[in-house]
C-alpha cells in the first residue's frame, strides 16, 4: 500500500513552550487514522503543523514531495485540507457562499466547481434545502457538516478532521461519523482527532496515542477488546 503521508521528527514552539516532540506518524492510501489523547495532549498543534500553519521543526512529506514550511496555500493545493475545531464556517456568509469559498484554489472553472458541488451535496442532502441560508443560523451538527462540506470542495487528497464531534448530540455524531466512513471506503485517507476515542477506533485501522506534545503509542483497534484496554493505554 502506498504511503501518503510521512512525517518525521516534527516539532513545534509557542514562544518557549514546546507544543510538539519529535513527532513520527504515517498514513497510507486509502487509510482512515485516529489521532486520540487527552485535552492539551498537542492534536490540535499536530494538525496545524502539518498544514505550515505553526513554526515547526523536522519533515513532512507527502505524496513522496516535502510539504513547504509556513505554506498552508501551497499545503492545500498539494491536497491537504483540514477541517478545524470549532468547524470554523464564515457564519454571516450563506452555505452556498461557504461552499464556494472551498473550491477557491478552482479560479472559475464553473464545470468542476458544479461537479463537486453536487458531490458534497448528495452526501450532505440537508445542506442543499440550506444553500442560500445564513450559515451561523444552522445546528450545530448542520453546521459540521457544512464544515466538511467546504473542505471536499478543495478536492482533498487527504482530509483532517479536528474533534468533529465536539459540542455535536450522540445521533448526530454518529451520522457525520458514518459520511467520515463513507468517504474512506471511497478511498479519502483521513486523520481523525478525537477525544471520544471509541467511536474514533469504531472507524479507524490505526490509531496514534498522544500525550503531552508526543506519540506514546500505537494502537490496532481490533486489539482493543474493552474500555478498561483503552484506559491502559491513556494511563501507560
Amino acid at each position: 500500500m502506498a504511503r501518503m503521508l510521512e512525517v518525521e521528527g516534527l516539532s513545534a514552539r509557542y514562544g518557549h513552550v514546546e507544543a510538539l516532540r519529535l513527532v513520527d506518524l504515517h498514513v497510507d492510501d486509502g487509510e482512515l487514522v485516529a489521532v486520540l489523547g487527552p485535552n492539551g495532549a498537542g492534536k490540535s498543534t499536530l494538525m496545524r503543523a502539518l498544514l505550515g500553519l505553526v513554526p515547526t521543526e523536522g519533515r513532512v512529506r507527502f505524496c513522496g514531495a516535502d510539504v513547504p514550511r509556513r505554506n498552508p496555500v501551497a499545503a492545500a493545493a498539494c491536497g491537504l485540507i483540514l477541517v478545524p475545531e470549532g468547524r470554523g464556517i464564515f457564519g454571516p456568509m450563506t452555505v452556498a457562499d461557504n461552499l464556494e469559498l472551498g473550491a477557491y484554489l478552482l479560479k472559475g472553472n464553473r464545470a468542476e466547481f458544479t461537479r463537486r458541488l453536487e458531490r458534497v451535496l448528495a452526501l450532505f442532502p440537508r445542506l442543499k434545502e440550506r444553500l442560500p441560508q445564513v450559515s451561523g443560523s444552522l445546528s450545530g451538527g448542520e453546521q459540521q457538516m457544512l464544515a466538511i462540506g467546504r473542505a471536499l470542495m478543495a478536492e482533498p487528497k487527504i482530509l483532517l478532521l479536528d474533534e468533529p464531534s465536539l459540542g455535536l448530540a450522540p445521533r448526530i455524531i454518529e451520522e457525520i461519523l458514518e459520511k467520515l466512513g463513507e468517504l474512506n471506503r471511497g478511498g479519502l485517507p483521513i486523520i481523525l482527532v478525537e477525544q471520544k476515542a471509541p467511536l474514533a477506533l469504531k472507524l479507524a485501522r490505526r490509531a496514534y496515542l498522544m500525550s503531552i506534545g508526543s506519540i506514546a503509542a500505537e494502537i490496532d483497534p481490533r486489539t482493543i477488546k474493552s474500555q478498561d484496554e483503552l484506559t491502559h493505554f491513556y494511563l501507560g
